[in-house]
């Protein structure tokens, strides 16, 4: 009885389209990622150690379980928190050195002497939600953008947004040096100074 011969299957090609299926695989699916706060940290500077810091350049924001609000221990409601925010940091009561010639606010003795010296803390309870928490970010987030908003339009006749999207946009003709050192000027004036405490409870 003869032998019958079987006829194989060329595989070699088989790996190449695995290879080329995988590549689409990877190119069309969309990977979600968590989105959290877009937050650059501060270098570490000896000058603004928490032993260095006056209570009267210190603005303690404390959120409860609940989300009310303690603000330098008085109860705010959240929509007064921008408000609250501005004074403090527009203040302006420093003299000498630590004169503010820009503050418009109320030059309370009491309160920050210079937005460069200011610096709110935030501080959680450990169930707080986490909804809570990022409102009261985005709060006080939002009066330093209104605070480099009036400036930006004081000395370049411009908002701080504006300028800042003016530096993001690729297609944007002008000097992206001056506008980088325009913005650099603003944050010099209001600097971003919020301090994340280790939650009380």
């Amino acid at each position: 009885m003869a032998r019958q011969h079987i006829k194989e299957v060329n595989a070699g090609s088989t790996a190449d389209i695995a290879f080329l299926l995988l590549i689409f695989f990877l190119v069309t699916t969309t990977i979600e990622t968590d989105q959290g706060i877009n937050r650059k940290l501060p270098s570490k500077n000896p000058e603004t150690t928490s032993q260095n810091i006056k209570d009267k350049n210190l603005f303690t924001v404390l959120i409860n379980a609940q989300g009310e609000l303690l603000v330098e221990n008085e109860p705010l409601d959240i929509s007064d928190l921008r408000t609250a925010t501005i004074s403090f940091l527009d203040n302006g009561s420093g003299e000498g050195k630590e004169a503010c010639s820009y503050c418009e606010g109320e030059k309370n003795l009491k309160s920050s002497v210079n937005p460069q010296k200011a610096v709110i803390s935030v501080q959680t309870d450990r169930l707080t939600n986490y909804q809570d928490y990022i409102a009261v970010q985005n709060e006080l987030v939002s009066a330093y953008n209104d605070l480099r908003n009036r400036e930006a339009q004081r000395l370049y006749v411009m908002s701080y947004e504006k300028l800042n999207d003016q530096y993001k946009d690729e297609s944007f003709k002008g000097s992206k040096d001056q506008l980088k050192e325009r913005l650099k000027a603003i944050r010099a004036l209001f600097p971003l100074h919020i301090s994340e405490a280790e939650p009380r409870f």
